[in-house]
């Protein structure tokens, strides 16, 4: 039997670390072998390893399993350096305003991350809360960012849609299979006029109609301009990267 390398043990927890980008409350130790394709043994065993790491935690009277502390005090100092103390505020105040989950994200290689989620004050359902991350050509506010970023060579159909969300100021994008899910996305720009970021709302189509978004885009434009004065100067922004 070939004895296991130590580079599939670290990629198979990566596997199961994977399976809570998704802002699920906690997940089991079955779900996490289905996810994974792991066996239930196996993905409970590396869910133990991580729960001594503390990387995970167990779900106090629970069988699940939750992201632990040790994920994030290493979050954390990231998320400083960007700057949370002072945009959040201006989120929540955002999410209080319009009544809905405000969100922020950047993007980073490909991809946009969703680095925070204002809730209001009276609470939100799932729906309003983005992943974690997506493929930036797929998000909204990934369509945001890089309408504004610099001038690449594009797909027609996503050349195209860049286009109208330069017009309009705003991306928007119709989600699930019957389009009950409205995304919207504002850039954000930093102190040299280039895209750091992106806030995105987003919501049923009973919340999110046509009279609504005409009230909520202007004031996550407010919002999105009010993070952009307090990022720090552009030497020590970390920089678009589309």
């Amino acid at each position: 039997m070939t004895p296991r390398s130590g580079s599939q043990a670290v990629e198979r927890a990566i596997a199961v670390l994977a399976c809570f980008g998704g802002g699920e409350a906690e997940i089991g130790v079955s779900s996490l072998a289905v996810r994974t394709g792991l066996p239930v043994s196996t993905a409970h065993r590396i869910a133990q390893a991580l729960v001594r790491g503390r990387m995970l935690e167990r779900v106090p009277g629970g069988e699940g399993y939750r992201v632990g502390p040790g994920l994030f005090s290493l979050a954390v100092p990231p998320l400083m350096r960007l700057g949370v103390d002072h945009w959040a505020p201006d989120l929540y105040a955002l999410a209080a305003d319009i009544d809905l989950a405000a969100s922020l994200g950047v993007a980073r290689s490909g991809e946009v991350l969703s680095l925070f989620s204002a809730r209001p004050p009276d609470g939100c359902c799932d729906t309003q809360i983005p992943r974690s991350s997506e493929s930036i050509d797929d998000s909204v506010m990934g369509r945001a960012i890089l309408a504004f970023g610099p001038a690449q060579p594009r797909p027609p159909a996503l050349a195209a849609e860049l286009e109208l969300v330069r017009r309009r100021g705003y991306a928007l994008e119709f989600r699930s299979e019957r389009s009950s899910v409205l995304a919207l996305a504002v850039p954000v720009f930093g102190t040299d006029r280039r895209p750091w970021g992106a806030v995105g709302v987003q919501a049923g189509r009973r919340r999110l109609t046509d009279r609504a978004v005409g009230e909520v885009v202007p004031a996550m434009q407010r919002a999105a301009a009010r993070i952009g004065r307090r990022l720090p100067p552009a030497s020590s922004v970390e920089k678009y990267s589309g």
